[in-house]
């Protein structure tokens, strides 16, 4: 996967947890939990639909580097780069 395609990814599955998510004007380097207004249990979905998605397993001791976008997005590339659609 390249890095847009996980971008695309992260943000489907946001829509898909929160409908009403705001995601234009997203800045890649704040936290989306204060720009989307998740809390935890949004957060942990997030965990949970790329565990089912992708079969990654992420532990807990990661979660602040899925903090923001951008740091999403260094966390996954070399776990889904070469996952191929």
């Amino acid at each position: 996967m390249t890095r847009g395609e996980i971008k695309d990814v992260i943000l489907e599955i946001i829509a898909d947890i929160d409908e009403d998510a705001d995601m234009d004007g997203l800045n890649a380097d704040e936290p989306l939990r204060d720009q989307l207004d998740l809390d935890s249990m949004d957060f942990l979905d997030i965990v949970m639909e790329l565990r089912k998605r992708y079969k990654l397993q992420i532990p807990e001791a990661d979660y602040p580097e899925l903090a923001t976008l951008a740091s999403c997005i260094n966390y996954l590339e070399p776990k889904l780069g070469a996952i191929t659609k």
